[in-house]
């Protein structure tokens, strides 16, 4: 059964992003005119802390990938996973990439031959740009459902999942202990523990409170608290040009992991809002789309508005932009993937697949003892 409750997350978290975009990162792009400490001040200190929205979306991943993944072999679980990302990625690449290309005023148009390779989701490994930056989550992602494909491989169910989390969060101390890069990429040290903690939630929910399951929950705690402290001093140097609270960031990662405990225990289970399926549907596209695009709205329009209008006016046009990539480009594409992918599947399978000897022998030109 849906869990609207977390649609309705995956769009906060979704927003976060783009505020921390829009109004907290340091403006490399001139959009606003000036700094957004100035720009937007009223919302910027807020904003700064909005790339933990990716910490929230890494939990929700591994409480769908977990629950949806449930009762279905490892074939079935790749084919979701394609139909779930690759109708709404492409034409959000596309797009994007067609934007930038036409208005190269807010980041600089990639060359077609990247572009071209944005489609495959593998830019980032590969060592080039991604159309928007955002999409490097999309290779973690990747990463995760490669290790999960080899779980529901082997046998997926509530022992082996708990076990798979303890093992993981375990690996992944030793990979970064070695500081080995291989290990370091397949295992994710700096998020291991989020999705791990999300997988924990499920199983909670699922099967009811157990200490072992509680463990798991509080070892990923404890170990995504402590990473959070290295990604505020990346982020300060990186992005923000500012000092961040290691305190603040820490208690926005403590309310996540309450947030999901509550869903974990069933306590949201009432809550059944149509507009939050909706809200689910539409986060996708739009974190696709909402960076550069949206600065270009904002580059355009931020001395024809007070700001604060136009950053809400901005996330308000591109969740419209989201809607319309959903309805009249994903969903069309998704169903034709999936009827394909599905006839496929069925196409029959000859019952006579062991030929005679005469017809095998005539058609690999060998004589058989009869023929002269």
């Amino acid at each position: 059964m849906r869990i609207v409750v977390l649609d309705g997350l995956r769009l906060f978290a979704a927003v976060m992003v783009a505020f921390y975009h829009f109004a907290g990162r340091n403006d490399v792009t001139g959009a606003w005119g000036a700094p957004p400490a100035v720009a937007v001040s009223r919302v910027h200190e807020a904003a700064q802390y909005g790339w933990l929205g990716v910490e929230l979306f890494f939990m929700i991943s591994g409480f769908v990938i977990c629950m949806s993944a449930w009762g279905r072999d490892t074939g079935a679980f790749v084919r979701s996973r394609f139909l779930r990302l690759f109708p709404a990625y492409w034409p959000c690449v596309l797009i994007t990439a067609t934007v930038v290309g036409l208005w190269p005023v807010v980041a600089q148009p990639l060359r077609l031959s990247d572009v071209l390779l944005n489609l495959t989701m593998l830019q980032w490994p590969l060592g080039v740009h991604g159309v928007e930056g955002v999409y490097w989550t999309l290779w973690a992602e990747a990463r995760f459902y490669l290790l999960f494909a080899v779980l529901l491989w082997r046998g997926l169910n509530r022992q082996s999942a708990m076990w798979f989390g303890y093992g993981w969060l375990t690996a992944a101390v030793i990979a970064h202990t070695s500081r080995e890069k291989l290990l370091i990429v397949a295992l994710q040290p700096d998020y291991a523990p989020l999705f791990v903690a999300g997988m924990a939630f499920y199983l909670i929910h699922r099967f009811g409170s157990d200490l072992r399951l509680w463990g798991l929950v509080a070892a990923s705690y404890l170990m995504a608290q402590h990473n959070v402290i290295a990604r505020v001093a990346q982020t300060e140097k990186a992005n923000i040009k500012a000092p961040l609270s290691d305190t603040t960031a820490i208690l926005i990662v403590t309310a996540f992991f309450a947030v999901m405990a509550v869903v974990a225990l069933g306590w949201t289970a009432r809550v059944r809002w149509r507009s939050l399926t909706t809200a689910g549907l539409l986060t996708y596209p739009f974190y696709l789309l909402h960076q550069n695009i949206g600065w270009l709205i904002i580059r355009a329009t931020h001395d024809r508005a007070p700001h604060w209008l136009v950053l809400i006016g901005t996330i308000a046009v591109m969740l419209l932009v989201a809607w319309m990539v959903h309805r009249w480009l994903e969903r069309p594409l998704a169903a034709y993937l999936r009827r394909r992918l599905q006839a496929t599947r069925e196409l029959p399978i000859p019952t006579n697949v062991r030929p005679s000897p005469r017809r095998w022998a005539e058609e690999n030109r060998v004589r058989t003892p009869g023929q002269r």
